[in-house]
């Protein structure tokens, strides 16, 4: 049984929370704003410096949404406060990503270039340094998105399990198979 919803969520100074009447949480703090519309069964209230999500009922639906609603607000706080940060790198011969702004531009290995236009609430960066692979560094206050960006820029070319070429997550560990040859013996 999952207890996040149960727990508070901690509201660092500098961070203001509003909830409209119709169930829309509006987070503000350093690094910008965010909104998350939420379930009208759910209700948000804040004490001091904690905010409690709380369910009306045990239904498993509302236990479901308790949890949900409870990590996406703490998503959000931690979001303007700190922010977050994805690293992907690019492995494999001739593969390269170069920024112009937030506009993406990838070489993976096909006849031709796949170029992003990225959302105006990421940060992107790329980097080569010699010896190295080439990495992509995205930041962003929102969570969802950013994630779903990464995921989308690493389905372009996802690592293959026999040399573990392609766009992988700085960090990932990738099941490696051993190939034909060492089935012979």
């Amino acid at each position: 049984m999952s207890r996040v919803g149960k727990s508070p969520i901690a509201v660092p100074a500098g961070v203001t929370i509003t909830v409209s009447e119709d169930n829309v949480v509006t987070v503000k703090g350093p690094k910008g704003e965010l909104h998350q519309a939420v379930d009208q069964d759910m209700k948000i209230v804040q004490e001091g410096t904690e905010l409690l999500v709380q369910r009306p009922t045990d239904q498993k639906r509302h236990k479901a949404l308790h949890g949900l609603y409870r990590a996406l607000v703490n998503n959000m706080v931690v979001g303007v406060t700190t922010g977050y940060k994805i690293e992907q790198e690019l492995v494999g011969v001739g593969y390269r990503a170069t920024n112009v702004g937030n506009t993406l531009d990838l070489v993976l290995g096909f006849s031709h270039h796949y170029v992003f236009e990225l959302p105006q609430e990421i940060k992107v960066t790329t980097t080569a340094e010699k010896g190295k692979n080439p990495t992509i560094i995205l930041e962003s206050n929102d969570k969802q998105l950013i994630g779903q960006v990464a995921a989308k820029i690493r389905s372009l070319r996802a690592p293959e399990p026999y040399k573990g070429k392609g766009v992988k997550f700085v960090g990932e560990v990738l099941r490696r198979k051993a190939g034909k040859s060492a089935s012979k013996k």
